[in-house]
């Protein structure tokens, strides 16, 4: 196996996204979802009745209901403007921002080097193609802990007589709908809501009871006789401390939940161009429901379609499947009621099928590319990803943490920086760079659920001294995406370093896994592993480094960051670093592809799940064409990056940057 430096091999189209299974960039604000025209009936805002999102399950930590109504602290204050904006700001345009802003995106951005990847494993000359042209040519299919990889075939409903007839979902009014929700959510000064019953039947009258207590969690529903006409009467069972606990706890309705059946619905969901929480902060509006009561496997970036399980907590497939009725760019099926829900890190990997359009290599230079990524497979560095899309790297912020240096951590996250941003981030940037005011700030911005905004209302709560109270406010999976960017920093150099001096075969010293457990390559045992073996440490209090000379290149990059290598303990235990071990190279499984000629650069080249749902042809290739594509399918691990194989088959830079340049130089 040889081992080549990097070269400049282009990427003639940039993105700004790419799909992994482990991605730390800080997802986008949500945005408004489009709803189709088969609703059955619409409000003035063009949102299906059927699926009428509340705007207070929004994502975000859940908060105590008060019946408190009078003179509102800074803090109150803060929260109530927080809960207006939730449900997204207007979107008109950002599109046309985005577009304009694209060329300059990445201009003072990062490049692979500046992450420390620098290697490649195979010796074939490089080619360019156009990575995700279409987002649909990225396609993402989580592999379960079965080992089966996930499709969605399946829409039929699990058949059970528990279930609702499906006129739950229709034989309410838009205006029936609009109260019941001020009343589950103690918007009005109402007790009670009245809905008369015009054709009064005993199955009219069921059927309207149980919509209102599917659709409407924490409500009860009664029968009275009023001057002789039947109505269903709302209500809360339990007054405010009943929806108090609706509004925090996993199942609110307990008692409605058939006991034979499993109390997680688990379904495979089929979503294009949005990422999984966005996704599930879409589902758990529409539902009405809070986010927290889904569960997964694995996240899956947005620009793609990604298709993988999702378990929620006593939500019926029935309710699941009428979803999609409402929304677009997403499909629920293969419906399941079972015992116990998903825990992140339980998938096997991912399988992907990747479109590289418009290649210029040779026939052979693909064969010899796929073959090496088939057979040696990659180094398995940390994609750009990890390391965020601004000119403030997620990694710096993740070191100063490390440090302890909160003032510079407020500083980085805050400050105005080059690059293209929203413009309210600019603006935010920019007041807080002339008053360092943070309530000032924050009125700036019209979305506040972003790292930038969730520091600034904990610096507005806790005051200029006490960031790192501020900085807690931050939810703690986003902190800690900082200074895992830093180990991931630290690691890619390292390892770039171990194949500089060591090349691609093992060596004494090196460290393998035995079990969860890491032991040094002994002299005489070194015939007995391979590569493919090796381990690397993620710096750690509870890791051990290799017994060769990049040991001590790990203390030489600490020492310089400031940062003590045997004391990776910190005053905070939240940021106290354990560390972990991964393998420096990677062979992808299930390897596959093929090249096809095509004229057209919008056809899609190969059929989805849904499009075998709905029964289309595959595309059928000529022979000839004006352009070529390689097609790929693979199969990697939890946590490992598709695009750092593909740079290994291209022999390319990733960088959002060196894409963007060499699209620019395209285009013209």
């Amino acid at each position: 196996m040889e081992m080549t430096e990097m070269t400049g091999m282009s990427l003639k189209r940039g993105c700004l996204s790419m799909e992994d299974d482990d991605s730390a960039a800080p997802t986008e604000e949500i945005k408004k979802q489009k709803v189709s025209e088969c609703c059955l009936t619409k409000r003035p805002d063009g949102l299906q009745n059927d699926c009428l999102p509340n705007r207070e399950n929004v994502p975000g930590p859940p908060e105590p209901v008060s019946a408190k109504r009078g003179k509102m602290t800074s803090d109150d204050q803060l929260e109530e403007e927080e809960e207006e904006e939730e449900d997204g700001l207007s979107e008109e345009g950002e599109e046309e921002e985005e577009a304009e802003s694209f060329a300059d995106m990445m201009k003072h951005g990062l490049t692979e080097l500046d992450v420390g990847i620098t290697k490649f494993v195979s010796s074939h000359q490089g080619f360019s193609g156009i990575l995700k042209e279409r987002y649909s040519d990225f396609v993402v299919h989580e592999i379960g802990k079965d080992g089966q990889i996930s499709h969605l075939d399946d829409l039929s409903v699990p058949v059970d007589e528990e279930d609702p007839s499906e006129d739950v979902f229709t034989i309410l009014t838009a205006e029936e709908k609009q109260q019941l929700e001020e009343l589950q959510l103690f918007k009005n000064k109402e007790t009670s809501v009245a809905i008369e019953v015009i054709e009064d039947t005993k199955e009219k009258r069921t059927i309207i009871h149980q919509a209102i207590k599917s659709l409407f969690p924490g409500l009860e529903t009664k029968t009275e006789d009023r001057e002789g006409r039947k109505y269903i009467v709302a209500y809360h069972a339990a007054g405010k401390k009943a929806l108090a606990k609706v509004r925090t706890a996993a199942d609110p309705r307990k008692h409605s939940w058939p006991k034979s059946r499993g109390s997680y619905c688990h379904f495979v969901l089929y979503k294009e161009n949005k990422d999984t929480m966005d996704a599930i902060n879409v589902l758990s509006k529409y539902l009405r429901v809070k986010p927290n009561i889904f569960s997964y496997m694995g996240t899956k970036d947005k620009r793609a379609i990604t298709v993988q399980e999702i378990a929620v907590l006593k939500i019926t497939a029935q309710r699941l499947a009428h979803l999609n009725k409402c929304l677009m760019n997403f499909k629920l099926g293969n419906f399941s009621y079972q015992k116990n829900p998903l825990k992140l890190g339980e998938l096997q990997g991912n399988h992907f099928t990747v479109v590289l359009r418009n290649i210029t290599g040779t026939d052979d230079q693909v064969q010899q590319a796929m073959n090496s990524l088939k057979e040696i497979g990659f180094i398995n560095y940390y994609g750009m990803q990890r390391f965020g899309t601004t000119a403030v790297p997620t990694y710096q912020v993740g070191r100063a943490i490390l440090q302890n240096s909160w003032t510079e951590v407020m500083d980085l996250i805050l400050k105005p920086r080059s690059g293209a941003e929203k413009g309210y981030l600019v603006k935010c940037r920019e007041e807080w760079a002339k008053t360092k005011d943070p309530a000032a700030a924050l009125r700036k911005l019209p979305v506040k659920r972003c790292v930038e905004g969730q520091l600034l209302r904990g610096l507005s709560k806790y005051g200029m001294k006490n960031i790192v109270s501020a900085f807690g406010i931050i939810p703690r999976n986003n902190r800690l995406m900082y200074i895992h960017s830093y180990q991931s920093y630290v690691w890619n150099n390292m390892v770039s370093k171990r194949i500089e001096d060591y090349g691609l075969k093992p060596v004494p010293g090196d460290l393998v896994l035995k079990g969860a457990t890491a032991t040094y390559i002994e002299e005489e045992d070194v015939d007995n592993y391979s590569i493919h073996d090796v381990v690397m440490p993620l710096p750690g209090f509870d890791i051990i480094y290799p017994k060769h000379k990049i040991s001590e290149a790990y203390r030489e990059m600490l020492t310089a960051d400031n940062l003590d290598i045997d004391n990776m303990r910190h005053k905070i235990r939240d940021y106290s670093l354990s560390g972990a071990y991964r393998k420096i190279i990677i062979r992808p499984q299930n390897v596959s592809w093929e090249v096809v000629a095509y004229d057209d650069p919008k056809i899609p080249l190969f059929n989805t799940d849904v499009d075998n749902l709905e029964g289309k042809p595959p595309p059928v290739f000529a022979s000839e064409g004006k352009y070529r594509a390689l097609k790929m399918d693979f199969s990697l691990p939890p946590s490992t990056y598709a695009t750092m194989a593909i740079r290994e088959v291209l022999k390319m830079d990733t960088s959002i940057k060196n894409q963007t340049q060499m699209n620019t130089t395209w285009l013209r």
